[in-house]
């Protein structure tokens, strides 16, 4: 049955990265069988009759999905349904699958009353313009006429397998404490763990749409307060935590303290140069000094690019990069891995590097990352109509103090002798995000100081 025309999208969910919004209000059942047509569409005229189709544990997430696959079957699609499960499981059955459309119903680490759908198509990222071309074919109502089908398959065994195959199985047994955080690695770590030597202890295995524990954000340290109690009590050799929908990964090292996701990427690739010699590795806009500096002393060539997930993993295709990641925790490879985002998978090469360091714990490879001072990812409130006309703004008050500056992704400010700052518009909430990083905490004050002034002078500042 086809849908009146009054029926419209806010365009508001289509982002950059993905498409999200807030279920109900710009996120509806209505709207979700809308970007099925849409998405169904464009997969009939790409050639491809097949789409798999996932969810996370929110409490709207089934009703989303099978409004998405109305509209999908709508369209002619094979809709295959692997139901509760990590995005890069998702990920992994259409790559499996081959010559296949998937959707994702997932708002990631945003709040819970969160959804959204992050989409790929035959192995590839559908971002950036290919998602505002959704809104225009809902807008021309151009829709694929046909009459889909619907199964459901189980990947969970063959993409549990597929994790651990890279692990090499030697070296001493570690301890290692893992925090599901109610979202959907609840759904396969106990599996993964009895494939892996050493001792275990997993934390909020139960999935909930609630997520009593705490917030689905793993790259923040708040929400790890109890993975860092559990570490030190029990003396692990590491802690491990999943965003809701498990593409990204938050490290706590055996002395309780944070690994930021730049310094993973250091010691990720410092194996990998062992095989492949002068490889890129990419980091996104908001990674610190240190990774570029490292990279090259290791003999790798860095690369700093845009935030967000799908432009990683674009920019990884295009340069073959075994390696790419950013802050808040999304780490793709390529190297024997399929390239896109799995934390699961990065853990998994975590233990098996520190399971096999010889001359050295993993402890001890942490501390020899350079040290500076750098702040956490501080979000603004701001909606999402005005975010990047603030970040223009600052542009122009930049311009006219004469100053120069990055623009690969927002504002990146680098004073040579202190350090830099970073403003850019969030793809995934309405706010702005900042970082800075310097050598000193006195340096790294001032940073912040000239940063928050600068942005007072567009918009009140509301720390979220």
């Amino acid at each position: 049955m086809s849908l009146p025309d009054r029926d419209t999208l806010d365009k508001s969910v289509l982002r950059a990265a993905d498409i999200r919004g807030v279920a109900g209000l710009t996120l509806t059942n209505r709207s979700a069988e809308l970007i099925g047509r849409a998405f169904g569409t464009v997969l009939i005229r790409t050639g491809l009759h097949k789409c798999l189709v996932g969810g996370d544990g929110r409490l709207s997430t089934p009703d989303l999905s099978a409004a998405l696959i109305r509209g999908l079957l709508s369209c002619g699609v094979e809709v295959i349904n692997i139901g509760c499960c990590p995005t890069p499981m998702l990920y992994f059955s259409v790559v499996l699958t081959k010559k296949a459309g998937g959707v994702m119903v997932t708002a990631s680490h945003n709040p819970k009353e969160y959804n959204g759908f992050k989409l790929m198509i035959d192995g590839k990222s559908f971002c950036a313009d290919n998602i505002q071309n959704l809104g225009k074919l809902i807008d021309r109502r151009d829709f694929e006429q046909g009459k889909g089908s619907v199964h459901t398959e189980d990947f969970s065994d063959r993409y549990l397998d597929r994790l651990v195959r890279d692990f090499r199985f030697e070296g001493k047994p570690l301890t290692v404490v893992w925090d599901c955080g109610n979202g959907t690695a609840g759904t396969v770590v106990p599996g993964l763990i009895r494939r892996l030597p050493g001792r275990h202890i997993i934390l909020n295995e139960q999935v909930d749409g609630n997520f009593p524990a705490h917030a689905p954000d793993s790259s923040k340290i708040e929400n790890l307060t109890v993975l860092r109690e559990t570490v030190l009590r029990e003396k692990a050799d590491l802690g491990l935590a999943f965003d809701g929908d498990s593409d990204r990964l938050g490290v706590i090292d055996s002395q309780g303290e944070m690994l930021e996701t730049d310094h993973l990427l250091q010691i990720f690739a410092e194996e990998i140069l062992k095989t492949t010699p002068n490889a890129v590795f990419i980091a996104d806009i908001k990674s610190g000094k240190t990774f570029v500096s490292e990279i090259r002393r290791m003999g790798g060539r860095p690369l700093i690019w845009r935030t967000g997930h799908s432009f990683i993993k674009t920019k990884m295709q295009e340069t073959g990069a075994p390696l790419g990641g950013e802050m808040s925790g999304h780490i793709c490879f390529a190297d024997k891995y399929y390239g896109f985002d799995d934390a699961l998978y990065a853990a998994v090469r975590l233990l098996d590097i520190a399971v096999n360091q010889k001359n050295e714990s993993l402890q001890d490879r942490i501390s020899r990352i350079p040290k500076t001072f750098a702040s956490p990812e501080i979000q603004i409130a701001c909606p999402d109509k005005d975010k990047f006309q603030c970040v223009e703004k600052i542009k122009e008050i930049l311009r006219a103090r004469g100053e120069s500056f990055d623009e690969t992704d927002g504002i990146k400010l680098v004073y040579p002798s202190t350090g830099w700052w970073l403003l850019r518009a969030s793809n995934t909430s309405p706010s702005l995000v900042c970082r800075c990083e310097a050598d000193t905490p006195a340096e790294l004050n001032l940073l912040k100081k000239d940063l928050f002034e600068l942005i007072e002078k567009v918009q009140p500042i509301e720390f979220i």
